[in-house]
């Protein structure tokens, strides 16, 4: 399958194109990536504001420079399920949002990385910051594609465990010296 330059295939683009035009056309909010190459269609329940400002709050809480914003998009899809099924999250992500904005007088967006990480850290024992977190938590790093950007395989249990697997071909760690790992007689 051809792919463009961005990494982009002639289905995945129409299905994101697709998903763009529909939730326009019915006044959905969206989230989409700058160029266009995705969009993440939600189901109206937090405005496009709350959605967008949600978006750089996922980033923020758990940085990550070489993840798209696809990843960071679907924990807000996960917090616009949550809350089209609970009205009381609903009013509480809005208010959340509310208080990013207000807490340094200009929208949270627009504040420099520095102020929005101290903004965060003001409002981190709010039940809002916690959802976020929590729901952040599941919603990426459960996330297979986000594993495979790591470079973690999976939970090995169903192929009995990592012993056999290769539980030591890490490539981006340094090996450890010979003394952490001595021999089980305690011979070196």
């Amino acid at each position: 399958m051809r792919r463009s330059p961005g990494g982009l295939n002639r289905r995945q683009f129409l299905q994101s194109s697709t998903t763009a035009a529909g939730a326009v056309a019915f006044g959905l909010p969206i989230i989409m990536a700058p160029d266009r190459s995705w969009a993440l269609e939600l189901s109206g329940t937090l405005d496009q504001h709350t959605a967008d400002t949600l978006l750089v709050m996922a980033r923020q809480l758990y940085p990550h420079r070489t993840l798209n914003d696809m990843y960071y998009g679907r924990v807000v899809e996960a917090l616009d399920r949550a809350a089209k099924a609970d009205r009381d999250l609903a009013q509480r992500l809005t208010e959340g949002v509310r208080k990013l904005d207000r807490a340094k007088h200009v929208r949270f967006m627009d504040l420099s990385p520095g102020y929005q990480v101290q903004v965060l850290e003001s409002l981190q024992d709010e039940p809002f910051f916690e959802k976020v977190r929590s729901t952040q938590v599941v919603a990426l790093y459960n996330d297979e594609l986000v594993w495979r950007h790591f470079g973690y395989e999976g939970p090995s249990f169903r192929y009995g465990g990592y012993i056999n697997r290769g539980f030591d071909d890490l490539s981006w760690l340094p090996n450890p010296p010979p003394e952490a790992s001595p021999p089980k007689d305690g011979k070196a």
